[in-house]
């Protein structure tokens, strides 16, 4: 099912080769890493966690949110990340959604597991796992609330060291009030080799990323997040693609086919067109959760979810504001 729904969408499924560290003389400042065959580009669709009405984790559902994503012609998938309520799931409910989402995805894109944590300990062992249990490359943000950017680079090494997989590097100071400045992060390309992608959220992205090209010792693409509410002024900038769930990434995906050929004004006028919706369900400055419940919601609606469930205590849109999405929607999505 999965390989038809990924042809349908004009792309081939290709075997990828995970990276590995050799461990040979290994230590946070000796690395010897053979990089994976991973294409870092396009849209890497985050992946919603799908649960029932209940409140439990719906594993059966994933094989159907997954062939419904890679039918739009995704790059890759990344899962357990903030959108996919990593921080609500239990040790056992995160591995069922790693072997779930490995399995259905058969090998056609790759799949990023995310394994951020507040400690360095519980980050190894999440990386470790995911690895384990079949992941591509890994996504790390910075520990929450963490008070020194030594500290920070000394969590990387260790959590990249446990993974010996290609690493995302998540720029994300909203949610881990961790802010990590372009200099910083160009020193953590320099020394981590492991680091094969940024993902920027520290808002506005585009001068961020300017400088980030600027300092880096190495080119490593960079991926916008943040809903996609600046994903053509990021592709402006060089960005490669986007990191986001947001739940029309056939959208995402067209913007940025049109800017590669060449046709930025095609490129820009579809970002508009698609913007008041990639607003509505981003939901800036609300009480957190907010977002995440609205695109499920859209998700369910598209059929591929069979729940908008969000776990407690995420807020859920009032009557209210489903009427406003139904008129966004209306609005912008085509037909």
């Amino acid at each position: 099912m999965v390989a038809r729904a990924y042809r349908a969408a004009g792309r081939v499924g290709k075997s990828r080769c995970p990276g590995r560290l050799d461990t040979r003389g290994f230590g946070v400042n000796s690395w010897h890493y053979r990089p994976a065959v991973i294409d870092w580009s396009g849209i890497f669709h985050i992946l919603a966690t799908p649960f029932s009405d209940d409140g439990a984790l719906d594993v059966d559902g994933l094989p159907r949110l997954v062939e419904a994503v890679l039918a739009t012609g995704v790059s890759g998938l990344t899962i357990l990340g903030i959108a996919g309520e990593a921080h609500r799931l239990t040790d056992e409910e995160r591995r069922r959604v790693v072997e779930g989402v490995v399995k259905a995805v058969a090998g056609y894109v790759p799949v990023a597991v995310g394994v951020s944590a507040s400690g360095t300990h519980l980050a190894a062992g999440f990386a470790a796992m995911a690895r384990e249990h079949g992941a591509d490359a890994v996504m790390v943000a910075p520990p929450a609330g963490a008070r020194g950017l030594d500290a920070v680079a000394e969590y990387y090494q260790l959590v990249a060291r446990a993974a010996r997989l290609p690493l995302v590097l998540q720029d994300e100071p909203i949610t881990t009030g961790v802010v990590m400045p372009a200099p910083f992060l160009a020193r953590l390309i320099a020394e981590l080799p492991t680091v094969e992608a940024v993902k920027l959220e520290e808002a506005p992205t585009p001068p961020k990323i300017t400088r980030l090209a600027a300092l880096a010792t190495r080119p490593v693409p960079v991926f916008g997040g943040l809903g996609g509410v600046y994903f053509f002024e990021e592709l402006s900038r060089g960005a490669i693609g986007a990191m986001t769930g947001f739940p029309y990434p056939e959208a995402l995906r067209a913007i940025r086919e049109h800017f590669v050929a060449g046709q930025r004004a095609e490129a820009r006028a579809l970002f508009y067109h698609w913007l008041p919706l990639i607003r509505f369900e981003s939901q800036p400055g609300s009480v957190p959760g907010t977002s995440l419940a609205i695109r499920k919601e859209i998700l369910r609606r598209r059929g591929w979810l069979r729940s908008a469930y969000v776990r407690h205590p995420a807020a859920t849109p009032d009557a209210a504001t489903l009427e406003e999405l139904s008129e966004v929607l209306a609005a912008v999505v085509p037909g």
